[in-house]
C-alpha cells in the first residue's frame, strides 16, 4: 500500500512561509545551494526555457543544484509542448481521412492535440511544484523588508 495523505511540505518552503518549526524537522537533507548548470543534451528550444526559468526560480530561492533533473524535464516537456502547439497552429486541430475513391471517411483528430494536452497536465504540475503558477506562488509565503524607511532612520535625522 502506497502512502496515505498529502505529501509533507519541504522545510525550505516552510521556511519562506515563516511556519518552519524546527522540532518538527528530522534529518531532512539540505541540498547544495546555487543553481544548477544547464545539460548539454537538452535541445536549443529546450535551454531557451532553462535560461528564461532558471534565474528567477534561483533569485526567489527555489532551486538548488539537486533540482537540475526536474528542471531539465520540465524545460524538455515545454520545448516539446512548444513543437506540438506550433504544428496545431500550422494545421489545425482535425483533419479528414479520405477513402480510395477520394470520399472523407470522418473527422480525426491529429496526434500533437492529444500530445499537447497531456504535456500540458504535466507541464501544469512541475509549474506548481517550483512555485510557477499562481496557485503555487499563493502556498509560499515570503516576507519581504519594509518598503519605507528604517527604524535607525527614524532616530538618525540630519541637523
Amino acid at each position: 500500500m502506497g502512502r496515505r495523505g498529502p505529501a509533507p511540505t519541504p522545510s525550505a518552503v516552510l521556511k519562506l512561509r515563516g511556519t518552519l518549526r524546527p522540532d518538527r524537522v528530522f534529518d531532512e537533507p539540505e541540498p547544495p545551494e546555487g543553481v544548477p548548470e544547464c545539460p548539454g543534451w537538452m535541445s536549443d528550444e529546450a535551454r531557451e526555457a532553462w535560461d528564461q526559468v532558471a534565474p528567477d526560480l534561483a533569485a526567489t530561492g527555489l532551486l538548488t543544484r539537486l533540482d537540475a533533473n526536474a528542471l531539465s524535464r520540465y524545460c524538455t516537456m515545454w520545448a516539446r509542448w512548444r513543437k506540438a502547439e506550433a504544428f496545431i497552429a500550422q494545421h489545425g486541430e482535425v483533419y479528414t481521412p479520405k477513402d480510395s475513391r477520394g470520399n472523407a471517411r470522418c473527422v480525426m483528430q491529429f496526434p500533437q492535440v492529444a500530445i499537447a494536452h497531456r504535456l500540458s497536465l504535466a507541464l501544469t504540475r512541475l509549474e506548481s511544484e517550483f512555485g510557477m503558477t499562481p496557485s503555487g506562488r499563493s502556498r509560499i509565503h515570503v516576507s519581504l523588508p519594509p518598503a519605507g524607511p528604517s527604524t535607525l532612520a527614524t532616530f538618525i535625522r540630519p541637523a
